[in-house]
C-alpha cells in the first residue's frame, strides 16, 4: 500500500472552505491558446487585408506591423491568464469539489461527490513535458457540469484523485492515516472547516492510493494491425483507386485533388486511433476501473464501481479472422464531452478473452451458471443459442441479412442483446443501470407482429436495443424488464463502495487479486491471424 499526501492547504477563505491555487504556470499553457487563434486568424481570414498593408506600408513595415500586433495580443493574452489565475480556486470537501472562476464575471461551480461518475488525469504534451496534469471530475449531468482542474504539479493531481476518491468512496483521511491528535484538528478536512483556533495544526490529510492489479495490455502491433484492418482505410484505397482510372480515362487530373479532404480525414482517424489507444492497459482496484493510454496525451482514468451505465462489445467484418473485438461504454458525463470516445473505451482491440475480462470489470456476475458460454453465444451465436430470444421468421422481410442474429437474454443481473451480422454487436446492460425502456414499432413491423425493443441509456456510444421481436414477446420482455430493474434498485446498495472495502486499502485486497470468473485461463494469448 502507498499513501499519498494531498496538496498543502492555504489560509482558509471564506464560507470556510480550504481554497487552493492552480499551477503558477496555468496561465502560460492558457495563453498560448489566445496567440494561436490571432496567428490563424491573420493567416485564414485576414489574408488580403495584410496584401493592403503590405501594398501600403511596403514588405519590410508590414512584418513589423503584423509581429507588433502578434507581440501584443500575446501579451494581452498572458496578461489576461495570470489575472484570471489569481481569482481562480478550488476548494475540497466532504461532499463536494468546489471551482471558483472569472475575472469579469464570476462563477463557482461544484461537483457533488455522490454524482462522481469519473475521475481523469490528463496530461497534454506541453505540460507533460512541465511535469504537470489537469484533473477532470465527470460527474452525472448535461453539458458543461464536469469540473476541470488545469493545470496541477502531477504528484498533486494524482493525490488529489486519491483524496477525491476517498472521499466519494465514505473514506476520510482519519481511516487511512490514523486518528489525529488530542487538542488537534484536520486543517481543511472534509467537512471544510477551518481549524480550531488555539490549537496545535495537524499534518496534511493524508490519503491512501488503493493497490491495483492490471488485467490486461494492448500490444501495439495489434494496435497498428487493428486500424490497417478496418473499414475507413481500404474505403479511402479504393476511392483513390477509383479516382486514378477515372482521372486517367477522362484525361483530367483536377479530379485527384477531391481526396485531399479524403486523405487528410483518414489520416487523422489513424492517427487518433493510434494515439488514443497506445500504451492502453486496465487494472482492477477498490476505488475502480483504472484506465491509463495516450501517446502524446496521457490519460489515467478511474471510474468507480458501478458508474458504467452500459457495455457494448463489437466487431467489423475484418476483425473476424483474428477474432478482434472493441469494447465501449457509457458512463453518465462523458457523454456530453467532445472526446467521447476517448473516455468511453474499454478495451480498442481486445481478443475474445480480453473481451470477457473487460466485461467482467463492469459485471463481474453475469447472472447465468455459464459465463463464457453464454458470452461466446452472444458474440457470435445465431437464433436460439445460448437460451437467447430470437427474432421470428417473418423479421426476414425486414431484414434478411441479420435477423437471426436479433436476440435477447435476461439474467439474473443484466439484460444481454445481441445483433448484426456483418458488423456483430452485443450490449449488455446491468438490471439497476436501466434508465427507461419502451417498443418501437414502423408500419411494416406493424403489419408484421413485430416490434423493436428499447433500452434508454445514459449518453455515450452505446444505444442498447434489438429490433424485429416478435409484438407479443417484446410486451412480454418490458414487463419483466420493468420488474427485475425496480428489484435491483431496491437492493442495490450504497455507493460509499471503499468504506466495505476498507481492509483491502491496508494491503493486497481480494477486488485487485480477484480472478475473472468468465475469462479463459490465458487472457494475454492472442490468436493467430
Amino acid at each position: 500500500m502507498s499513501t499519498l499526501q494531498g496538496p498543502s492547504p492555504a489560509p482558509v477563505g471564506e464560507e470556510g472552505y480550504d481554497w487552493r491555487r492552480l499551477h503558477p504556470v496555468t496561465p502560460a499553457l492558457r495563453g498560448w491558446k489566445v496567440l494561436v487563434a490571432f496567428v490563424a486568424i491573420i493567416g485564414f481570414q485576414m489574408s488580403d487585408v495584410l496584401r493592403d498593408v503590405a501594398d501600403t506600408l511596403g514588405p519590410g513595415r508590414a512584418w513589423l506591423v503584423i509581429l507588433g500586433l502578434v507581440v501584443l495580443v500575446g501579451a494581452g493574452g498572458f496578461v489576461y491568464s495570470a489575472l484570471a489565475w489569481r481569482v481562480m480556486r478550488y476548494a475540497v470537501t466532504g461532499s463536494a469539489v468546489h471551482l471558483r472562476t472569472g475575472l469579469l464575471f464570476r462563477q463557482q461551480r461544484q461537483a457533488q461527490l455522490d454524482r462522481l461518475q469519473a475521475v481523469d488525469v490528463v496530461q497534454p504534451l506541453l505540460a507533460r513535458l512541465l511535469g504537470l496534469a489537469q484533473l477532470n471530475l465527470e460527474v452525472a449531468g448535461g453539458a458543461g457540469s464536469a469540473v476541470q482542474l488545469a493545470f496541477l504539479r502531477e504528484s498533486e493531481a494524482t493525490a488529489l484523485r486519491a483524496q477525491i476518491l476517498a472521499l466519494a468512496a465514505g473514506v476520510g483521511p482519519q481511516a487511512v492515516s490514523g486518528a489525529a491528535q488530542p487538542g488537534t484538528s484536520q486543517p481543511g478536512g472534509p467537512d471544510g472547516a477551518p481549524t480550531t483556533a488555539g490549537a496545535t495544526p495537524a499534518p496534511a490529510p493524508v490519503y491512501a492510493a488503493a493497490p491495483e492489479r492490471q488485467v490486461y495490455e494492448l500490444p501495439m502491433p495489434r494496435l497498428i494491425r487493428s486500424i490497417l484492418w478496418s473499414v475507413p482505410p481500404w474505403f479511402l484505397v479504393a476511392g483513390v483507386v477509383v479516382m486514378i482510372v477515372v482521372s486517367i480515362v477522362v484525361g483530367d487530373i483536377g479530379g485527384m485533388f477531391v481526396l485531399v479532404p479524403a486523405a487528410l480525414g483518414a489520416g487523422g482517424y489513424v492517427w487518433g486511433r493510434i494515439n488514443s489507444g497506445a500504451t492502453f492497459r486496465a487494472a482492477v482496484s477498490p476505488d475502480g476501473i483504472r484506465l491509463r493510454h495516450g501517446l502524446t496525451e496521457t490519460r489515467t482514468q478511474t471510474v468507480p464501481p458501478g458508474r458504467v451505465q452500459a457495455v457494448r462489445i463489437s466487431q467489423g467484418p475484418l476483425w473476424r479472422r483474428p477474432d478482434w473485438w472493441r469494447v465501449q461504454i457509457n458512463v453518465a458525463g462523458y457523454g456530453a464531452t467532445a472526446d467521447v470516445d476517448k473516455g468511453s473505451v474499454l478495451h480498442p482491440v481486445a481478443t475474445r478473452a480480453e473481451a470477457g475480462v473487460a466485461l467482467w470489470l463492469v459485471l463481474p456476475d453475469l447472472g447465468v451458471d455459464d459465463p463464457m458460454a453464454t458470452l461466446d453465444a452472444a458474440l457470435t451465436g445465431l437464433d436460439d443459442d445460448g437460451g437467447f430470444t430470437p427474432a421470428p421468421r417473418s423479421a426476414r422481410w425486414v431484414d434478411p441479412l441479420s435477423w437471426r442474429r436479433h436476440g435477447v437474454l435476461v439474467t439474473r443481473t443484466a439484460l444481454i442483446m445481441r445483433s448484426g451480422r456483418w458488423w456483430r454487436s452485443v450490449v449488455v446492460v446491468p438490471h439497476e443501470r436501466t434508465q427507461s425502456i419502451g417498443l418501437e414499432q414502423g408500419p411494416l413491423q406493424r403489419r408484421l407482429q413485430l416490434a423493436s425493443f428499447v433500452t434508454h441509456s445514459t449518453p455515450g456510444p452505446v444505444s442498447p436495443r434489438v429490433d424485429h421481436l416478435d409484438q407479443h414477446v417484446a410486451a412480454a420482455l418490458l414487463e419483466v424488464q420493468s420488474h427485475r430493474a425496480r428489484e435491483a434498485r431496491a437492493v442495490a446498495g450504497p455507493e460509499l463502495w471503499m468504506r466495505a472495502a476498507d481492509a483491502e486499502i491496508g494491503g493486497a485486497g481480494d477486488v485487485a487479486g480477484a480472478q475473472p470468473p468468465h475469462a479463459a485461463p490465458d487472457p494475454e494469448s492472442e490468436p493467430p491471424t
